[in-house]
């Protein structure tokens, strides 16, 4: 059988919200088989525990966030987005702020770490979330939708009408069964636009942002000194996003996500809708010679 996975080792770093903009310690544990993934607040007096959960989200502006009787975790996609491309499915992640750190923008930094610690086999069954039939929803010209497929594909298409990022590609299809998350998805990074941080910030949002930790676009051009990593980081960013959103389902999918100009709010709003129709999906566990491509041990191509 595929078993589930989490980390050999204790791990820590320090880093800053990208909202917030306040330093935060990130400390991630290995946690006992079907535990899921589980953040901790070791700031609160009860050291409160909030599950990654699709149903916990209670906002999704710029990011999607998790909450519990009242506690929050802020900007959790890029981590899950890393956990999911490692395969992790128990984790408990103790944080002394409201925030995940944004570290470089991308998931580039959690892999990382997660990798220097190893990956540790558990001695239970991995459980997926099947795709049964096509669940969609649209809010105007926005769309997410997830189809049975038997393996796990994103095809994004954004629509930034802004002179660099119509330079780049708008639409980017990755199924990995033939490629791997850490070169074609990992090291994508969050961007925004620099008219709209005065703005964001007076809402509380992006004090954190800077060129070392997204890429930044003024009314024409990039403003970073350095080259984009792929020649369309800005949509496979947003499959990187897409990816850790869908992970709050609380199992890998098997299925196939298509998305146009989709977001952290739409993505939830699918998840739910999944949820809701239990004839939508079931959860399975496969055996190593009968599992999707895209999950299997033979080729791993979603775990590098």
């Amino acid at each position: 059988m595929m078993k589930q996975r989490t980390i050999a080792a204790p791990i820590k770093t320090i880093g800053i919200g990208l909202h917030s903009g306040c330093k935060v310690t990130l400390s991630i544990k290995p946690a006992p088989i079907n535990s899921g993934i589980l953040f901790v607040r070791v700031d609160t007096p009860a050291q409160s525990v909030v599950p990654a959960t699709a149903l916990a989200v209670c906002d999704t502006r710029l990011a999607s966030v998790i909450q519990n009787e009242g506690v929050r975790v802020s900007t959790v996609e890029h981590l899950l987005s890393a956990c999911a491309g490692l395969g992790l499915d128990n984790l408990i992640i103790e944080l002394d702020g409201e925030e995940v750190p944004i570290m470089d923008g991308s998931a580039a930094s959690f892999l990382f770490l997660m990798e220097s610690a190893g990956i540790e086999e558990q001695n239970a069954a991995r459980q997926f979330v099947v795709i049964k039939k096509p669940i969609e929803v649209r809010e105007g010209d926005k769309l997410a939708r997830l189809e049975p497929f038997f393996g796990f594909k994103l095809d994004f298409t954004i629509d930034f009408k802004h002179p660099a990022v119509d330079k780049t590609g708008q639409r980017f299809i990755v199924d990995f069964a033939e490629h791997a998350y850490r070169s074609e998805i990992g090291r994508a990074r969050t961007f925004g636009f620099a008219h709209e941080v005065e703005a964001l910030r007076e809402m509380g949002l992006a004090r954190g942002g800077s060129l070392d930790n997204a890429i930044v676009l003024d009314e024409h051009r990039i403003l970073n000194n350095e080259e984009l990593r792929y020649e369309d980081e800005f949509v496979r960013h947003k499959i990187l996003d897409a990816i850790g959103d869908l992970y709050l389902v609380g199992h890998p999918i098997v299925g196939s996500y298509i998305a146009e100009k989709s977001g952290h709010a739409l993505n939830n709003a699918l998840l739910r809708k999944l949820l809701e129709d239990p004839s939508s999906y079931e959860i399975d566990s496969f055996s190593e010679n009968k599992a999707p491509k895209a999950y299997s041990k033979e080729s791993q191509p979603l775990f590098f």
